[in-house]
């Protein structure tokens, strides 16, 4: 009997084993690594977006994209999908800074892949960032977020579906 109870253990002993030493692989409880975050750079004015391992190479890409096709090389802000600036990142890039004459400068509806994640951002190119829960700045807006911000409040965490840059 004895026997018997130590053959019935040595696949579940083998999986555990083998799930421990080779990241990725499920483990006995069907749970598994997490994927690395991801880290797109997107042109405001061409809708061109790359996406790469790291935040660095993001906003790096971005300004060498820019001077490459003189599009414009200036990162205006930062969206991610964690609280205090975790997990995954979208950048956003255009031709210049954001003036301060009372209208939107750069309106950005976020890819499928980018709606309802957003959690906490970063204001760059003089920009102030407007959150919207629908696609073409539609629904109650929420900012303008001036600094960075690293929860962007109950209304529109996880809502956000288009980006207006001021």
């Amino acid at each position: 009997m004895r026997h018997r109870t130590l053959r019935a253990g040595l696949p579940l002993v083998a999986m555990s084993l083998l799930a421990a030493a080779v990241p990725g692989v499920a483990t006995a409880a069907g749970t598994a690594d997490v994927a690395p975050a991801r880290h797109c750079a997107f042109h405001a004015d061409t809708g061109r977006q790359h996406c790469f391992d790291t935040l660095a190479e993001a906003t790096g890409s971005a300004r060498a994209a820019a001077a490459d096709t003189r599009d414009g090389e200036v990162v205006q802000g930062t969206l991610f999908d964690e609280e205090n600036y975790g997990g995954d990142s979208f950048t956003i890039y255009g031709t210049g800074l954001c003036e301060k004459d009372g209208w939107v400068d750069y309106q950005i509806d976020l890819p499928d892949d980018w709606k309802d994640r957003v959690t906490s951002v970063q204001p760059w190119g003089n920009c102030w960032i407007w959150l919207y829960p629908e696609p073409d700045l539609g629904g109650d807006r929420d900012g303008p977020f001036k600094e960075n911000t690293a929860y962007v409040g109950d209304l529109m965490n996880d809502r956000t579906q288009s980006v207006g840059l001021s």
